[in-house]
């Protein structure tokens, strides 16, 4: 294991989207194990300090690999298609129409009713995007498409930040 071996290699995992979260738990669970700093408690400072080193470095590893999208674009960079974010690159033109239309529905949201059903409409775009990044990443011409998934990881941070806008608003409606 080297500080610098990318998330996959470190927790011995296929670069793959699709990803068994119950084995990534696991493995990350025997990292922290092997790597947590009070288990060189008795070596020394300097030693602590290495640990604690590996130690940020596997959470980091897992809190990428264990989202879907901070994976997905993990995922675009290895492959030479850095993601950026939503705003870094033109998005097809029906996107941004729904983003203009989901955001006007969201300013004219009159109560829960009405939230709870906009949610449930990005909520299925987000699903059917989150299984398109699969067939980009994935499939058999994964190789070639990784510039279309890099625009679905785009796409999904922008549907993620609008359900957490959602979530904001219906707050006062579960409490």
């Amino acid at each position: 294991m080297k500080l610098e071996d990318d998330d996959f290699v470190l927790f011995d995992l296929p670069r793959a989207f699709a990803l068994d979260r119950a084995e990534l738990d696991a493995r990350w669970r025997a990292l922290q194990s092997q790597v947590h700093p009070d288990r060189f408690v008795a070596e020394g400072t300097a030693a602590q300090r290495v640990a604690a080193q590996w130690a940020m470095r596997v959470n980091e590893a897992y809190r990428r690999l264990r989202d879907p999208v901070s994976r997905a674009a993990y995922l675009c960079g290895l492959r030479g298609v850095p993601v950026q974010g939503e705003g870094s690159a033109a998005m097809p033109p029906g996107f941004l129409i729904q983003q203009m239309e989901w955001r006007e529905q969201l300013d004219e949201a009159d109560g829960a009713a009405a939230l709870r059903a906009l949610d449930e409409e990005a909520s299925a775009t987000q699903v059917e995007a989150l299984e398109r990044l699969a067939r980009e990443l994935d499939g058999p011409d994964a190789p070639g498409t990784t510039a279309a998934a890099a625009a679905t990881v785009r796409a999904l941070m922008f549907v993620r930040r609008f359900r957490e806008d959602l979530a904001r608003r219906l707050e006062p409606f579960d409490a």
